[in-house]
């Protein structure tokens, strides 16, 4: 397939699961048109593309959820193309993707995080992955999600989830704090074996995203919860931002490339403490 229809399809298919999640999100809220919506353009001086963010504050469900889409292009950095496959001969790269942090009112239901994105320079590869940070514990609902990971995986191949898992739960530590993030879920990336199975698979993965992250809001709604619990929360929050501005390769590789700082930014929550 010619890399130009490639590349069209990937941001479709990127910019239409943005449009759906943003949909599924205000029927949980029961209100349309909650979001604030911003496009930005990487180089407002040259053609390099850009993206549109869309961020809900103090919702009745969310307190902070961002959904951002992103075409971006161009060249890299002398020092940042090292750190990226395939761009031995030259520079050149083009990227999109979509990455939806939800933050919630309510501490009994977890943050969670999903990202996919398509990355071409001199060939293209798929990443990516969803994980899910609780800040009570509740092993019935970690048994769940990874439950409906593991029937996502192994529709496409047996050996995914678990492979997939570990790389999560080794990417997802904080190493500082000698801790985890939160539960796991999956992440992988360089996936460039057979395009059109990693598209079918990184569609899929939207998709259980979608399904997980409003069956575990419907689950976990309308439970009461006390200061105290919220007070843990924010110090849950305060490790997720820890994580996010020291490891994280979306955010450095947003940042790096010219990408929108606040739509990077967007996956840090609205309140967090520190003791």
């Amino acid at each position: 397939m010619d890399t130009k229809i490639k590349k069209k399809l990937v941001r479709n298919w990127f910019k239409l699961l943005q449009d759906i999640i943003c949909r599924d999100i205000e029927e949980l809220e029961g209100r349309k048109n909650i979001f604030k919506s911003k496009t930005w353009l990487r180089n407002k001086n040259k053609n390099e593309g850009g993206g549109e963010f869309r961020i809900l504050e103090n919702g009745k469900i969310f307190e902070k959820v961002g959904v951002n889409f992103s075409e971006v292009y161009g060249k890299l950095s002398k020092k940042f193309k090292k750190k990226i496959p395939g761009t031995s001969k030259n520079s050149n790269f083009w990227a999109s993707g979509i990455s939806v942090v939800m933050h919630m009112k309510n501490p009994h239901i977890p943050a969670m995080h999903f990202n996919t994105r398509y990355i071409y320079t001199s060939h293209g590869w798929f990443g990516g992955g969803m994980d899910i940070t609780p800040c009570i514990k509740d092993n019935i609902l970690k048994k769940w999600f990874h439950n409906e990971l593991k029937k996502t995986c192994n529709k496409h191949d047996k050996n995914y989830y678990k492979k997939y898992k570990k790389w999560c739960d080794n990417y997802f530590y904080l190493p500082h704090r000698n801790e985890p993030r939160g539960i796991g879920g999956i992440f992988f990336d360089y996936k460039k074996n057979n395009w059109e199975k990693d598209f079918s698979f990184v569609r899929d993965v939207g998709i259980a995203f979608k399904n997980i992250s409003k069956n575990v809001v419907l689950k976990k709604k309308k439970k009461k919860w006390t200061k105290k619990q919220k007070n843990i929360q924010y110090f849950k929050r305060g490790r997720y931002v820890e994580f996010n501005l020291l490891y994280d390769r979306g955010t450095k590789f947003g940042l790096q490339t010219g990408g929108n700082v606040e739509g990077i930014l967007m996956s840090l929550p609205p309140l967090a403490k520190w003791k």
